[in-house]
């Protein structure tokens, strides 16, 4: 077992002893000796790998994944083009909607401003 699975298996128990993450963490700082930083590096590096996702590593790219990923790249560029499209025409309906708000009730506003500056005469 390496340290980081003893540090993990450790850590896993003080937590099924009702015991938080950072408390566990301190406490094995202090049975190792070492900075809590350490302990939580190690609890860390331990767990990665055992969600069942892991991330794909290449040693080179070869012309397959070069397009492959040239084309996820236009293939993303296009429907950000269609959000922008969409947003924009949302924009549009606001500004239209307040365009017609305004001029409905300009007279009105135009009346009363109208009222009290004779008001002030």
């Amino acid at each position: 077992m390496t340290k980081a699975e003893e540090v993990y298996t450790k850590v896993e128990a003080l937590i099924a002893q009702g015991k938080t993450k950072a408390e566990a963490f301190k406490l094995l700082a202090a049975e190792y000796g070492q900075p809590v930083n350490s302990i939580r590096g190690s609890y860390y590096s331990s767990t990665s790998g055992k969600s069942g996702t892991t991330r794909s590593r290449r040693r080179e790219t070869t012309p397959e994944d070069a397009l492959a990923d040239a084309r996820r790249a236009l293939e993303q560029a296009i429907a950000s083009v269609d959000r922008e499209v969409e947003a924009a025409k949302e924009r549009s309906e606001e500004a239209k909607a307040e365009y017609e708000a305004l001029k409905g009730s300009a007279a009105e506003r135009k009346k009363s401003i109208g009222e009290r500056l004779e008001a002030l005469k």
